[in-house]
């Protein structure tokens, strides 16, 4: 195996204010928790829908979403990602549903009780 050397990453934001994918209120990331429903919202442009479990564990929605080394132009990459959501108390966990729409956003509702 060849030399190996670390290349650091440079960046100009602060911790607490990142999200994966970046938020800056552009629809990528969303959480939407009024008195009607619970709705998480998130871009998984690059998964398919057999890549992606969808999970509700006591009290917490678990999304994971994971491919395996995949070829592109550029050379291979792997990708995975796990979230987790604390689910309101007032969320009716059997009306939880999730949509994957074509351009590859992942909406997640619930109403709540």
């Amino acid at each position: 195996m060849a030399d190996q050397t670390v290349i650091p990453v440079g960046h100009n934001w602060v911790g607490e204010t990142w999200d994966w994918p970046l938020q800056h209120n552009d629809g990528v990331v969303k959480v939407n928790n009024t008195k009607e429903k619970f709705e998480v919202g998130l871009d998984v442009q690059f998964f398919t829908p057999n890549e992606i479990e969808v999970k509700v564990n006591g009290g917490e929605l678990l999304i994971h979403c994971r491919h395996e080394v995949r070829s592109d132009v550029h050379g291979t990459v792997a990708r995975e990602i796990h979230r987790a959501y604390k689910l309101p108390e007032e969320v009716d966990a059997s009306t939880l549903k999730s949509h994957l729409t074509s351009r590859g956003v992942l909406s997640i509702t619930a109403n709540k009780k």
